[in-house]
């Protein structure tokens, strides 16, 4: 038994003194230069040069407000690997365009963290809702004509909207978000059901169906359509540690993989921000038995099984899209500094 549990320490005292210490690496085939496309995100750029990925912002010399404001790469633009005065890895932009320039000119906008296709969605709807978002939700009392359900064109009567705010989206209460350790509910899954537009304003307010995904009726939410904007952010590790877990995966199933969207029970309030890079993990226990020949369970480091990308936070979760596994993403896993 004191042999198994000495093993135990002075492999995580070894994982420990590692990370602490860990010099910047270079992915295998580091190119020296790299010519911007259009399709590449600053995700695939920093897979390019880096071993470890969320530490692009250390290789470019980026200051905390340079992370969340950063100079836009556009396609044309050539980064390249230098090494600095003791060695190290250094990133460096030059903006000479090596495209035709008329090719140049029709890109407006600079490339995104990562694929906005893939999360732009998750941006637009309502698809988390915080516990304290359903005391202050409008909702739908009566339809028209007394309907079990509306579609686009419908009207619906609605009790506590707000009559300065015209588009909205109309949801319903889904799955409770429960954090694993506390068992508080964090919020809920909102079950999307469309958008609807405030046409006359009262107690009781009239409101015109738009555009209907799934039936709407009596009883449903609604909240105001908010278009949160896709932010330039870069991929960087928290400076603190995170402890999370991933709570519930997008499509009503329990495991994820690359391209995946998750979320995990650690917002705002934990110091979540968009852009942070986390580490999912898996925790790992062996049955051993010791010189009575008793069955001792004895938990083994965490293994790590991809990164976590955050790309939209919350009050007390976040949202987040798995750019790396190297197994399955399962509940219940841990979404920690790494």
């Amino acid at each position: 038994m004191i042999r198994i549990m000495s093993a135990f320490i002075l492999a995580m005292l070894s994982a420990l003194c590692c990370a602490a210490g860990q010099e910047i690496q270079l992915a295998d085939g580091a190119p020296s230069r790299h010519i911007v496309v259009p399709g590449d995100t600053l995700w695939d750029l920093a897979g390019k040069f880096l071993k470890d990925p969320w530490r692009w912002p250390e290789v470019w010399r980026m200051n905390d407000e340079e992370i969340k404001n950063p100079h836009r790469i556009f396609p044309g633009d050539v980064i390249v690997l230098e090494r600095d005065a003791q060695g190290s890895p250094r990133l460096s932009l030059r903006s000479t365009r090596l495209v035709p320039q008329i090719y140049s000119t029709m890109i407006r906008e600079g490339i995104p963290a990562i694929p906005p296709n893939v999360i732009r969605p998750f941006l637009s709807d309502p698809l988390i809702v915080e516990v304290a978002s359903l005391d202050r939700a409008a909702r739908i009392i009566a339809t028209q004509q007394d309907r079990v359900y509306i579609g686009n064109g419908d009207l619906a009567y609605v009790a506590d909207a707000d009559p300065s705010r015209l588009d909205w989206q109309i949801y319903r209460n889904g799955k409770p978000l429960q954090d694993p350790v506390s068992k508080e509910i964090l919020g809920y899954e909102a079950f999307y059901l469309g958008t609807a537009r405030q046409i006359e304003p009262g107690k009781y307010a009239t409101f015109e169906v738009v555009t209907m995904k799934q039936e709407i009726g009596r009883g449903d939410r609604l909240l105001p359509t908010i278009r949160p904007p896709l932010v330039a952010y870069v991929p960087h590790k928290p400076d603190f540690q995170v402890n999370g877990r991933v709570i519930s995966v997008y499509g009503g199933v329990d495991t994820a993989g690359r391209g995946s969207i998750v979320t995990i029970n650690r917002g705002v309030r934990d110091g979540i921000e968009i852009g942070h890079v986390l580490a999912l993990e898996r925790n790992r226990t062996v049955v051993e038995r010791d010189e009575n020949d008793t069955k001792v369970m004895i938990p083994i480091p965490p293994e790590r099984i991809g990164l976590l990308f955050v790309f939209r936070t919350f009050e007390r979760l976040s949202y987040g899209l798995v750019v790396q596994s190297q197994s399955t993403v399962d509940v219940n896993d841990f979404a920690r500094t790494p």
